[in-house]
């Protein structure tokens, strides 16, 4: 059963200096690198997700500026395809599935940003879309939001979507799970 690692939107937006700054991204950077290697070193399918707006009003990703970019600790090589998109959601209208099921990958190791947009959008389509999906919560990373004058901390919007992630959609693991 072939895997596949996606990694969803570490873009140099959301690193400090950038216009939407996430809690400990760099640690979920580094681990997302790390699943990198092992999956360039083992030989097994990658994808990078990169989510541009083409409008120049919008809050951050704007398409060619240097906060769309991928960052660099996550950097693809040539032949590690970049899929484009404009939703939450990676497959919605871009090529991701048909790009899966060409390299016949049946299972994702999904790491990346944001915890509670797209990371959720994208392993709920992929488990619909018939795949089995594992989330590496250490490598993925989340920002505080607001719901009705409540603040929630970050840590606590992650826990509460890996969680809810783990219940019925993925297996939860590890960056060191993730490479055995």
């Amino acid at each position: 059963m072939s895997t596949a690692l996606i990694i969803v939107d570490l873009q140099n937006d959301y690193f400090s200096g950038g216009r939407m700054t996430l809690h400990d991204v760099d640690r979920a950077a580094e681990n997302a690198a790390q699943l990198l290697e092992y999956f360039r070193r083992t030989d097994q399918t990658r994808f990078h997700i990169q989510h541009t707006w083409d409008d120049p009003s919008a809050p951050f990703f704007v398409a060619g500026t240097p906060g769309a970019e991928i960052h660099e600790s996550v950097a693809p090589r040539a032949d590690e395809p970049v899929i484009v998109k404009h939703f939450p959601n990676s497959f919605r209208e871009s090529p991701l599935l048909e790009e899966l099921r060409r390299a016949g990958v049946e299972k994702l190791t999904i790491c990346g940003a944001m915890s509670h947009i797209c990371i959720d959008a994208t392993t709920r389509a992929a488990v619909d879309l018939g795949f089995d999906c594992a989330v590496v919560h250490d490598a993925c990373a989340t920002r505080d939001v607001e719901f009705q004058g409540k603040k929630v901390a970050a840590p606590d919007v992650h826990a509460a979507y890996m969680s809810a992630l783990g219940f019925a959609y993925a297996k939860m693991l590890t960056t060191q799970e993730a490479q055995k």
